[in-house]
């Protein structure tokens, strides 16, 4: 199963287990529960839910493994020529880092073996035509 989030102007595919780096969230603690509720979209086997934006009713949990994860270094340098002009500057982007713990849509069908859906697929094209 896997489903499709939107925090921060970003999107990501997300399934259980799944480590990823959102934007930096302020006053949270290592172990605690963050909530995505933006679920674009879903899959678990079956059919897609797909969100008109969002999918109503639908969740993503996820667990706070460190609140602050510092990204690259940006080196900014600017430099006018033969004008005695120099400027150095740069940027460290803050992140959160969570694990995704559990995805939540209503009314979505859990396939747990691909190979008994498609021979029911198989049988079922076979007997429609």
């Amino acid at each position: 199963m896997f489903a499709v989030i939107s925090d921060g102007s970003r999107q990501y595919r997300v399934q259980d287990g799944d480590t990823l780096s959102v934007d930096y969230r302020d006053g949270v603690q290592k172990g605690e529960a963050v909530v995505f509720d933006q679920v674009l979209l879903a899959n678990a086997g079956g059919a897609s839910a797909i969100g008109t934006p969002a999918i109503k009713g639908a969740s993503v949990k996820a667990e706070v493994l460190a609140p602050e994860v510092k990204g690259p270094k940006l080196e900014i340098g600017k430099l006018r020529r033969r004008k005695n002009f120099r400027r150095h500057t740069g940027h460290r982007q803050r992140y959160t880092s969570v694990k995704i713990t559990g995805i939540t849509i209503p009314g979505l069908e859990i396939v747990k073996d691909m190979a008994v859906k498609e021979k029911t697929l198989k049988t079922a094209k076979a007997s429609g035509t």
